[in-house]
């Protein structure tokens, strides 16, 4: 069997984005685009509709220095170095980041978070019942290094990205049931994070330097209606005047022949500003760009990209220091800031802002780990260095979404 086909434990639905809790409430419903788009494997798109646009303003800061809007409340589940389950012998990490939630059999799920430190970084899990309550905490990926953000794949595994100059990417399996293995066919460099187009079934993935590239991996196979991620072709975009994408391959993925890094490989390729955060919505590859302080959309059917929000050009720029992202059901980019007054800002649809939430004396951190439960009512994200350097991961519930 090849690295990437493995299926998780059977404690995890394979679902897809916010998941079947809300098709089980309303099955046979459409999601948020047509009745008849259909993912890949046993869930279709989730019967939610969005709310995020007539969200109000934000209140004043809690115990926990989060403002919120009216009808959200917040807590604290995990805090560096302390016991998440008094139960459990899993002390949360340090330097939490990107993170993703995972539906399991029981109606719970789980939130599983990186660890952006040296040498020994890694990934920890959290695990809800069907009520909401935190039951277990452990790992899910030891001895790796720096792991930034990383993307949740729509057959019920994680990707870790190393965020170092040779860094590598990890397939997790967020129950820990089955060890995490690295996956060398998504090259070595300072890796980001990674989205799947479950169309095409290609792989997209963010690079964080200055000068760093948009890549595309394409599998050799297919595993159970997936891509197969050991194996394939991964390129680098080159984007003309027309804000057209050619994609050209990277002659030495693992950067091994020669001395030229990943991304100076391809001279007439397209230099990103530090890319950041990635997630595929209905055809469109969003990421963010934290150099210049950009918003991207590619578009896979067109093969276009656009700029959705640019900092320097908006009329009031709450955005600013542009990192991990997630997006809603309706297409609400939800964009974390690294610094900034320290929100989650939504860029909606039609290009207007609206702050979701901020985090109040937190000058010294940043927003991570961004992720819906599968209900699409729960919000996790953390402070990656909190007020004093220790990191702290947060749930905010409320009406994000409704189900149809």
């Amino acid at each position: 069997m090849s690295r990437a086909a493995y299926i998780p434990s059977r404690r995890l639905f394979l679902t897809q984005g916010l998941g079947g809790f809300a098709a089980l409430m309303a099955p046979g419903l459409a999601g948020c685009s047509s009745s008849d788009d259909v993912e890949p494997g046993p869930a279709t798109k989730p019967n939610l509709t969005s709310n995020i646009a007539d969200i109000g303003k934000l209140g004043d800061a809690d115990k926990n220095g989060l403002r919120l809007p009216k009808g959200f409340v917040g807590r604290i589940v995990a805090k560096q170095g302390e016991k998440p389950v008094k139960d459990s012998d899993y002390e949360w990490h340090a330097a939490p980041d990107g993170g993703a939630t995972f539906e399991t059999e029981d109606g719970g799920w789980i939130y599983v978070s990186n660890s952006e430190i040296p040498f020994s970084g890694g990934v920890g899990a959290l695990k809800f019942d069907k009520q909401g309550d935190l039951v277990d905490a452990y790992s899910i990926l030891q001895d790796s290094s720096i792991n930034c953000a990383g993307g949740r794949m729509p057959w019920g595994v994680w990707l870790s990205c190393e965020e170092a100059s040779k860094g590598r990417v990890f397939l997790c399996d967020p129950t820990g049931d089955k060890k995490a293995e690295e996956l060398p066919a998504l090259g070595v460099f300072k890796h980001e994070a990674a989205a799947y187009d479950d169309v095409n079934h290609q792989l997209y993935l963010t690079e964080d330097e200055g000068d760093g590239r948009f890549y595309r991996f394409t599998p050799d196979a297919m595993v159970d209606g997936h891509a197969d991620l050991s194996a394939g072709k991964l390129e680098v975009a080159k984007v003309d005047s027309d804000n057209q994408v050619e994609w050209l391959e990277v002659s030495d993925p693992l950067y091994e022949e020669g001395s030229k890094p990943t991304r100076e490989q391809v001279p007439d390729s397209t230099a990103f500003k530090g890319g950041e955060g990635i997630w595929f919505h209905e055809g469109t590859i969003y990421f963010s760009t934290k150099g210049d302080d950009r918003v991207w959309a590619y578009d896979t059917d067109q093969q276009s990209i656009t700029v959705i929000y640019d900092a320097e050009k908006a009329d009031d720029a709450i955005l600013t220091g542009v990192d991990n992202l997630t997006v809603s059901c309706c297409g609400d980019v939800l964009v974390c800031e690294d610094g900034g007054d320290m929100q989650i800002v939504a860029v909606l649809p039609d290009g207007t802002l609206k702050a979701i939430l901020q985090i109040e004396g937190h000058d010294i951190s940043e927003i991570t780990g961004v992720a819906f439960d599968p209900s699409g009512t729960r919000l996790y994200f953390s402070s990656q260095r909190g007020s004093d350097g220790f990191g702290i991961t947060y749930e905010v519930s409320g009406p994000f979404h409704s189900a149809k």
